[in-house]
């Protein structure tokens, strides 16, 4: 068996699994589960439409690369979103099967296992991130986004000998758990630090469309990019995805698209990777790119959230609406996991514990004290939810 398995750590939602296994929660409290980022609004009818008209699709095998069709709908609504002067549907972009399968993929395509690999990724972080670098053969390296830094990724904290085995960086705007999104200075850095130091970016933007002013969206990779004349995507493939934006989690959905020359590269090991994406899937994906009304109202949805259940929260839990995304990173006033068991107790409400988010690097875990509260439930039930955290005494 590959070793590195051995190496893996167990999936955040295991762990809480097994946190929360010999509770019995009360019985007059319906369940409410805030740990989880799935979305739980409807899914858009037009979307579905789009995919049972497509069902004879499935006779045939599909393209790894995607119909022309809908690398067009991709790229036209990418020039569209991020205000980009090009975007090369046939050679930039690439349709995937959801953001995670490819985040995980691409580091078996980048990390080059014949010399020492290091994989930077936020902490705490989407574990997809470790579990790709690992597999890769590649050595995880954490950077601690906290309160004290602005929850950003401290580039300057490292080295110059410690970039020396950096074959890729994974990035995550607006942030997984912190919803924080990167600044035109970040990407500066960070690019120019890929430029010295010959590393790839991997910019996760799954939650890019989850914001809350229509007319300031969050600043993309790819807008970064060009604002500061990389319009060619040198050493930056992005990773966004329809699930959060479409509510479409389950269609399994999404595209990579940047530097020509990795998404060369990246269709190559696809190709044998196997994971092409179903021609209803595809199609449906095709109409999904072109409307944008049904984002529209889903941010909505989630501005009336989080006007109604931070200010609630708010008063257990030291928090505030985040950049962007659909998360609360909350303090607790006891341990992490501790809260969470209670929480689940008395309130029949499950979070996210965030330790369980995040690894221990000299002896400190950035995820300790805190958790992740996500406000996917339909707005009656985030305000029940909310109400009951607020009076949970500890």
């Amino acid at each position: 068996m590959n070793p590195d398995l051995e190496r893996l750590h167990p999936y955040p939602f295991e762990q809480l699994r097994k946190l929360l296994a010999d509770i019995t929660p009360p019985a007059d409290l319906p369940p409410i589960n805030l740990s989880i980022g799935e979305p739980r609004h409807a899914t858009p009818p037009f979307i579905l439409d789009a995919y049972v008209a497509a069902g004879k699709g499935v006779a045939s095998y599909p393209l790894t690369a995607g119909t022309p069709a809908l690398r067009e709908a991709i790229a036209a609504w990418a020039q569209r979103r991020y205000r980009l002067t090009r975007l090369d549907a046939d050679t930039e972009v690439l349709p995937v099967s959801g953001s995670r399968e490819a985040l995980f993929a691409f580091a078996q395509t980048v990390v080059d296992r014949t010399r020492p690999a290091q994989v930077i990724a936020p902490n705490p972080f989407y574990q997809i991130y470790e579990g790709a670098a690992l597999l890769a053969g590649a050595t995880p390296r954490y950077l601690a986004t906290t309160p004290d830094n602005g929850f950003r990724m401290d580039f300057g904290s490292l080295k110059a000998a410690d970039w020396a085995g950096v074959q890729l960086v994974y990035v995550c705007s607006p942030g997984n758990p912190t919803g924080r999104v990167m600044t035109l200075a970040d990407w500066r850095e960070l690019f120019e630090l890929a430029d010295r130091h010959d590393f790839i970016i991997a910019a996760d933007e799954c939650y890019s469309e989850i914001y809350f002013d229509e007319a300031h969206p969050p600043l993309g990779a790819l807008t970064a990019a060009q604002q500061l004349g990389r319009d060619r995507w040198q050493r930056l493939v992005v990773f966004s995805s329809l699930s959060k934006r479409s509510n479409v989690p389950g269609m399994r959905s999404g595209f990579v698209a940047g530097d020509a020359s990795v998404v060369r590269k990246f269709l190559l090991y696809r190709t044998y990777h196997g994971a092409a994406m179903a021609t209803p899937v595809q199609t449906a994906s095709i109409a999904a790119w072109r409307d944008e009304a049904h984002v529209v109202e889903n941010r909505r949805l989630y501005a009336q959230k989080f006007a109604q259940a931070t200010p609630i929260i708010a008063q257990a839990l030291p928090c505030s609406r985040p950049d962007a995304a659909f998360y609360l990173w909350a303090r607790t006033p006891v341990a992490d996991t501790d809260y969470a068991r209670r929480l689940y107790a008395e309130r029949n409400v499950t979070v996210l514990p965030g330790s369980y988010l995040s690894r221990t690097v000299d002896g400190a875990n950035p995820g300790t004290g805190f958790v992740r509260i996500a406000l996917v439930a339909e707005p009656a039930e985030v305000a029940d939810a909310a109400q009951r955290i607020a009076s949970l005494t500890l």
